[in-house]
C-alpha cells in the first residue's frame, strides 16, 4: 500500500513541486516588498519574543543563567508548535478547499496532505533557520545536540501527517471536524510546556501535562535549543508509537474512504 502510494506520488512530482511554488509565488504576488516578508515576519516574531519577554519583561528560566533563555525557549516551543499546528490545520481541510481540482483532475489524492506538509516546511525551514543564525549572533548555539532536531522533526512530522489526514478526510463526511479542530489546538496549545516551564507547575497538574503527547517533543526541542542536550529518547518512544499507528490508521482511512470523498465534495 505504502509503496504503491509512494510510486504513484513520484510519478506526479512535478504536480507536487509546482503547487509548492504556485503557493509560495502567490502568497507575495502583490506585495511591494515581496519574498523579503519571508524573513521581515519570523525576524519580528523572534526579536519580540526574545527582547520582550526576556529583556524589558526580565523573565528567567530556571537552571539557566543567560539573559536570552526564556526567549530561546519560548521561540523553541512556538517555533515547533507552529510547524504542527500549520500542518494539522491546513490538512483537515485540504480536500474540502481543493475539492474541484479533485473532481475535475485525476491524480494521487495523496499528493494534497503532501502539498500541505511541503509548504509547511518550507516556511519551518526560513524562520528556523533565521532562528540559528539569531542563535549564532548571540553566542547561543547549542553545538552538535542540533543534530538531534532531525529525529525529533521526523517524530513530529509523521504524528502530524497521521493525524492531519484522518482530520482531513473525517472532515470531508463531518464538517463539523473542522470547527472542532480549531478550538482543539487552542486548548491543546496552552496544555503543552510552551509559554511556561513544567517545573513551575503544582505536582497534581503535572502527571495531566506529561500525558500529552506535545509535551515529550517540545521538551526535546527546548533541550536542544537552549541547553544544548540531546533528548530523552525514551521519552519520545511513546510519541514515536503513536505517529506509526496514526500513519498506518490515516493511509488505511484514506485508502478506503478516498473514492467516497468526490461524492461528497
Amino acid at each position: 500500500m505504502v509503496s504503491g502510494m509512494a510510486r504513484s506520488v513520484w510519478s506526479y512530482r512535478g504536480f507536487v513541486i509546482g503547487s509548492v511554488k504556485r503557493e509560495f509565488q502567490t502568497r507575495y504576488r502583490n506585495s511591494l516588498l515581496g519574498a523579503v516578508w519571508t524573513v521581515l515576519n519570523p525576524l519580528s516574531m523572534i526579536i519580540v519574543y526574545t527582547v520582550i519577554f526576556s529583556q524589558l519583561m526580565q523573565a528567567r528560566l530556571p537552571g539557566v543563567e543567560h539573559s536570552l533563555a526564556y526567549g530561546i525557549y519560548l521561540c523553541a516551543g512556538i517555533l515547533a508548535w507552529g510547524f504542527f499546528a500549520e500542518v494539522i490545520g491546513r490538512s483537515q481541510s485540504v480536500f474540502l478547499e481543493h475539492a474541484n481540482l479533485i473532481k475535475k483532475l485525476s491524480f494521487p489524492r495523496i499528493c494534497l496532505p503532501l502539498i500541505v506538509v511541503l509548504n509547511a516546511g518550507v516556511n519551518f525551514a526560513i524562520i528556523f533557520g533565521l532562528f540559528i543564525g539569531f542563535l549564532l549572533v548571540t553566542q547561543n548555539f547549542p553545538g552538535v545536540a542540533l543534530l538531534a532536531m532531525i529525529p525529533v522533526l521526523l517524530i513530529q512530522l509523521a504524528f502530524s501527517v497521521g493525524l492531519g489526514i484522518i482530520l482531513g478526510v473525517l472532515n470531508v463526511f463531518f464538517r463539523d471536524v473542522g470547527q472542532l479542530t480549531g478550538i482543539l489546538l487552542q486548548f491543546w496549545f496552552w496544555f503543552t510546556p510552551i509559554v511556561y516551564p513544567i517545573s513551575i507547575l503544582p505536582e497534581a497538574i503535572r502527571p495531566v501535562i506529561e500525558a500529552n503527547p506535545m509535551t515529550a517533543l517540545m521538551a526535546a526541542y527546548q533541550g536542544i535549543l537552549v541547553y544544548g542536550r540531546w533528548p530523552d529518547w525514551g521519552s519520545l518512544a511513546p510519541i514515536a508509537l503513536a505517529s506509526v499507528v496514526l500513519c498506518v490508521l490515516a493511509l488505511r482511512l484514506f485508502r478506503k474512504r478516498s473514492g467516497e470523498m468526490v461524492d461528497e465534495l
